[in-house]
């Protein structure tokens, strides 16, 4: 350990007697090699490739968002294919797994919570024998956790470059669990609140957002499944037989994913659909009282109607009581509408 820590902090000669500075120019993360698990030491991007010709050394270099030139040093020190880094120069790309000679080139789309919103990254790995290269666009959590977690575990680190692959595919696929916890606390919130009340404009408009950011989730975790799927056979260039397991199990985290996101889609249609079901009851109940109301106020306007005409002779005009009689039988009329639209739940 005392040497690990001797190594980080004072650059160490190479082979050649000298010294170099490891790479602090921006787009460049962490550039560093292992060997036997363990980290030797940090290094420059131009002495990446003569380090990963050594037996038994990874050179783990983590890039986020380099430019051109940066991205053509590393394929000229890795020998990288022109179709992997003409992709990695360019964002939303969909997640795939492609085979370049004995190197493999791997896109997955990274999300976490920023507010309300969903963010979503993307994650470019190139991986081939005594190499890794990560390049993150957009909005994507560091990698730094899990550069950590591996030199904690130096045994399992010594698997080498498909274990480091392990270990950033499991990181992204863990990312998606506190996304779809905090979507499934909002829509269970909404449910609530629709058993309560009606919900509002802003309550649909944010079910739909929230539907909209699901299906944009699930574009980005689908095709993971066949990308990990893919790693869980030892026809890869350089696939460990040891680490088929591991790739299982974040081939079995990447489906309850997909499972969940497709349940809280499912949930957020039916809570949709319950909203505009209450809308509509909503409005036929009122309908009802209206149409009640104007019935029982059709009786007075008919009678008011027949004895508003100007005739001169009409049944009950010269009747003493016929007044009184009137108004009895419009209030008799009018009480007996009230009690059989009450009786029909109309009022």
């Amino acid at each position: 350990m005392g040497l690990e820590l001797t190594n980080r902090a004072v650059p160490q000669p190479d082979d050649e007697g000298v010294i170099r500075q490891p790479d602090h120019r921006p787009g460049v993360v962490a550039a560093a090699v292992y060997e036997n698990g363990v980290r030797v030491r940090d290094i420059g991007i131009e002495d990446a490739g003569k380090w990963r010709s050594r037996p038994g050394a990874v050179v783990w270099i983590g890039l986020h968002e380099p430019d051109a030139e940066l991205l053509r040093q590393i394929q000229q020190e890795f020998d990288l294919h022109d179709l992997a880094i003409e992709d990695a120069c360019k964002a939303h790309q969909r997640p795939k797994l492609e085979i370049y000679g004995d190197s493999i080139f791997v896109v997955a789309r990274t999300a976490h919570m920023v507010g309300d919103e969903i963010a979503f990254g993307e994650t470019h790995l190139f991986v081939g024998r005594g190499y890794v290269v990560s390049v993150r666009h957009g909005a994507s959590t560091s990698y730094m956790a899990v550069r950590q977690r591996c030199e904690s575990s130096p045994a399992a680190l010594a698997h080498g470059e498909n274990y480091i692959l392990y270990s950033i595919l499991d990181f992204i696929v863990d990312n998606y669990m506190p996304v779809i916890e905090a979507i499934h606390e909002e829509v269970e919130e909404l449910e609530d609140r629709l058993l309560r009340e009606r919900l509002v404009k802003g309550d649909i408009e944010r079910l739909y957002l929230m539907r909209r950011n699901l299906l944009r989730l699930r574009n980005a975790v689908v095709p993971l499944v066949d990308v990990c799927r893919r790693h869980e056979h030892i026809d890869l260039p350089g696939m460990d037989a040891a680490l088929q397991p591991l790739f299982r199990d974040v081939t079995d985290h990447v489906r309850r994913v997909q499972e969940d996101i497709d349940a809280l889609r499912e949930v957020l249609a039916f809570t949709f659909e319950a909203s505009l079901m209450v809308g509509q009851s909503e409005q036929t109940e009122i309908s009802r009282k209206l149409a009640s109301w104007a019935a029982i106020l059709a009786v007075p306007t008919a009678i008011a109607g027949i004895y508003g005409m100007n005739f001169d002779d009409m049944p009950e005009l010269k009747f003493r009581y016929g007044y009184f009689v009137v108004l009895a039988v419009i209030i008799g009329l009018c009480l007996t509408l009230f009690r059989f639209f009450r009786r029909a739940k109309w009022l």
